[in-house]
């Protein structure tokens, strides 16, 4: 019988492997962003984040599993972005800003990875298998955050849909921002849109 690994052995393991695990999640985010969909290979992502291909594929067994679970890893840090942008900015926030601070989220490396997957997803059939529904209760996520933030009633005719165009709106911009800068562009339409929702969202308290 082999004796018991103790557990301060055990431990140590653990650490590494959840911080060989974290490294290669940050390097899939940058590859992805800065390589695209196909440079991205799981080797080349092993070999940014510093480990072997071998203790790659330990821990994702296939190229779709490492960039399923990349999404999830952009979902949680994306929402950590948005805390502490709103600590930065404080919680009373008026409608520009909230446009704003939701297109902000479809821009820099996280969104850029994000939306590789996306148009990646929709050639790849194994990948979208498990993208669709992780990105459709992300969605849902980001959505229920978009009407707290702007303090209306979904139960009204036509505010559920409003919301949502703020969010696809948010996502277009961001596939535009991939070619070219488009910070200036998305300002002025960040103030357009925002008097916008000030006149169909009558229950916004702005």
């Amino acid at each position: 019988m082999n004796a018991a690994i103790p557990v301060e052995t055990r431990e140590p393991q653990q650490d590494r492997s959840r911080a060989t695990r974290a490294r290669l999640l940050d390097s899939a985010i940058t590859c992805l962003a800065d390589l695209g969909w196909h440079a991205s290979t799981v080797a080349v992502v092993a070999q940014h984040a510093g480990v072997s291909r071998g203790a790659a594929q330990h821990h994702f067994r296939t190229r779709e599993a490492l960039f399923t679970a990349t999404l999830e890893h952009v979902s949680r840090e994306r929402g950590e972005q948005m805390r502490r942008q709103l600590a930065e900015r404080g919680t009373e926030l008026n409608t520009r800003a909230v446009v704003e601070l939701v297109f902000d989220l479809f821009t820099g490396t996280y969104s850029r990875a994000a939306l590789t997957l996306w148009v990646a997803a929709a050639a790849e059939p194994q990948l979208r298998a498990q993208v669709v529904p992780l990105e459709a209760r992300i969605g849902r996520e980001m959505h229920r955050v978009v009407v707290n933030l702007l303090g209306v009633d979904e139960h009204l005719p036509g505010v559920r849909e409003t919301v949502q165009a703020t969010l696809d709106l948010a996502r277009g911009l961001g596939l535009a921002n991939l070619l070219t800068d488009e910070r200036h562009r998305r300002a002025g339409i960040a103030g357009q849109w925002a008097a916008i929702l000030e006149r169909t969202l009558p229950t916004t308290a702005r």
